[in-house]
């Protein structure tokens, strides 16, 4: 399956074709025999998906800190999380237990994005009906963490039960929700610019009042790239009004993922109809992510991840050093053989 994902194989018979031509080169992986089409489809059908899901946060207590990157550092000492939620669509005659829309099937991968390396400190793969807010009442909660999310997990419910279990959330608030002002701050003169209001409020609406009691911190920005306003809501009152800016600003981050492990990795389509080999998929999917950017982060070469994952493509099964070649990948070019072997006389 990770050869699945490095070689983009659209079928079953790609995988086992592909590992056959590479039969000599499969004695390191400790494959005697090439797997055929029948026992892919076979362990795709019949291999639980947990034991992949298992193997990810296995190899992420390993790998996951060598894939630490640089990173804008705030002055906070708690942990930041990155909540979101993309979905991956199918198509419903074939993935009829994915029900989504009419027409239309789909699974929906809420993930809890880790800061530092860019990579997912929890998935939970639901059915595409499932909405954003209600994916994440299953989120593992890290006390005095840090949760950023956008306005879809504006549920006062749930921000309640993370401010009950100690856990900071910065989110993006609704257009209407109903509130009053208890305290407005001074904004900085002369700094920070793109900070429009920075207040301490308390709910007015009859059900939110019931659901979040306690006061929250409110700061409107200006979005000079969107030109728009945008206003978000936390429950931490000592941070700064740009800190919580910049907190948002790196929500973007999540975005940047689902789009590097839709587009670099085998995720547009499946080799399975099932449940559980589009589960397999999934999983294998996050696996090679998390080998890839640990290896970006070690190679002295500056990768991008694009090139990186395609050259790894076409340099597969070739003998060499990882992560010498991983330093330096392309040779020096060799100067031309000296043709006058003997001195000329004349």
């Amino acid at each position: 399956m990770l050869f699945c994902q490095f070689a983009k194989s659209q079928s079953l018979r790609d995988i086992s074709n592909g590992l056959r031509s590479a039969t000599g080169n499969l004695n390191h992986l400790a494959m005697g025999k090439t797997p055929s089409k029948s026992t892919v489809g076979y362990q795709n059908q019949n291999r639980s998906w947990e034991l992949f899901r298992d193997y990810y946060y296995v190899l992420l207590e390993s790998l996951g800190q060598q894939a630490h990157m640089k990173r804008t550092k705030f002055k906070i000492r708690s942990k930041i999380f990155l909540l979101d939620a993309t979905t991956i669509s199918l198509c419903l005659s074939l993935f009829d237990w994915a029900k989504y829309k009419t027409k239309k099937g789909a699974v929906k991968m809420h993930t809890l994005l880790d800061y530092d390396g860019h990579l997912p400190a929890y998935v939970n793969i639901t059915d595409g009906k499932t909405a954003d807010n209600k994916g994440a009442y299953d989120v593992p909660l890290l006390r005095g963490s840090v949760i950023v999310a956008d306005r879809f997990y504006n549920d006062f419910s749930l921000l309640n039960a993370w401010d009950s279990n100690g856990v900071y959330f910065l989110e993006r608030h609704k257009d209407n929700i109903k509130f009053k002002t208890l305290k407005e701050l001074e904004l900085p003169e002369k700094r920070h610019q793109h900070v429009l209001k920075d207040e301490i409020i308390e709910l007015t609406g009859n059900k939110t009042k019931d659901k979040y009691p306690r006061k929250l911190h409110r700061v409107a920005l200006w979005d000079d790239k969107n030109q728009q306003t945008i206003e978000v809501i936390a429950n931490q009152m000592s941070w700064t009004a740009n800190t919580i800016t910049e907190l948002y600003k790196a929500r973007w981050e999540v975005e940047i993922f689902f789009r590097d492990i839709k587009q670099q990795l085998h995720l547009k389509s499946f080799i399975g109809t099932g449940q559980n080999a589009v589960m397999i998929q999934i999983w294998t999917a996050l696996i090679t992510i998390l080998i890839l950017k640990a290896l970006k982060t070690q190679a002295e070469h500056a990768w991008y991840l694009s090139n990186l994952v395609a050259f790894i493509g076409l340099n597969l099964f070739v003998k060499v050093g990882l992560h010498s070649w991983l330093d330096n990948p392309f040779a020096k070019e060799q100067p031309p053989p000296n043709k006058n072997i003997q001195g000329v006389l004349f």
